[in-house]
């Protein structure tokens, strides 16, 4: 069922389903392999039928998986990295989407050099790769959309 029916990460559990009666029978096979493991729900975490629901920074519905448009407005917003953190936190946004990007990793080049040396440098290479990262995110996120 995973995949088809549900998503797993870490501890939380997303079951979903093209109908009602579909959705009792998925629902129903999870409890059961949950009690089968002696694993335990924690019901004040639990939502049922829910049409819309928000689960890893993408909003999932009837109509598919988008992002989350708050974590598309973040990325737009998002400051010129100040330190070496902050250009890792870039690297892993824009990373997510690197299958997208065609030469992600070229393009990427300079930001990924200023994690590896001792000194941040933020120059013109760094702000050109940045941009169109973010651009290209965005325009992934809005397809998606």
């Amino acid at each position: 069922m995973l995949r088809k029916s549900i998503l797993v990460f870490f501890d939380d559990i997303l079951i979903y389903s093209s109908d009602w009666r579909s959705h009792i029978l998925h629902l129903t096979a999870v409890l059961d392999v949950l009690k089968r493991e002696q694993l335990v729900e924690n019901w004040k975490k639990c939502y049922f039928d829910q049409t819309t629901v928000e689960y890893l920074g993408h909003i999932n519905s009837k109509d598919g998986v988008a992002m989350d448009p708050n974590k598309v407005k973040s990325g737009i917003e998002r400051p010129v990295p100040k330190n070496v953190k902050g250009v890792r936190s870039f690297l892993g946004l824009t990373g997510y989407y690197r299958k997208f990007i065609k030469d992600y990793g070229k393009i990427a080049h300079p930001l990924t050099d200023l994690t590896k040396k001792d000194e941040f440098k933020w120059g013109d290479s760094e702000q050109t790769a940045s941009e169109f990262l973010s651009r290209n995110v965005i325009f992934v996120n809005i397809k998606s959309i």
